[in-house]
């Protein structure tokens, strides 16, 4: 009698392992195929990151020194950045009115 029921604790044990090894292979396998994808992603999002890198290196304004420049030039250049500052302040100042009247709606 023990020796049936040891037999089939034995084997139901077996089958078990088999299984559990069976599922630990398998998802080793998947793992490894989903670390191989991620590698090569990895690999195309660097090439991006470099491309995007020289890009903005290209459109980067020159900030050497600009001791024997043109004065008129200078002058421009400082006015139209003063301009482009105070268009942004203006649309930064209407969005936060507008958020503001948004919030008095819900206060009043």
């Amino acid at each position: 009698m023990w020796f049936a029921i040891w037999s089939v604790l034995v084997v139901g044990t077996l089958v078990g392992a088999f299984f559990l090894g069976r599922r630990l292979w398998r998802s080793s396998l998947a793992l490894g195929r989903e670390l191989a994808r991620a590698g090569g992603v990895l690999a195309e999002l660097g090439e991006r990151v470099d491309a995007l890198q020289d890009q903005l290196a290209q459109q980067r304004p020159d900030v050497g020194p600009t001791v024997f420049a043109d004065r008129d030039v200078l002058r421009g250049e400082r006015r139209r950045l003063q301009e482009e500052a105070a268009a942004r302040r203006a649309a930064r100042a209407e969005q936060h009115a507008s958020t503001a009247r948004g919030w008095r709606r819900y206060w009043t």
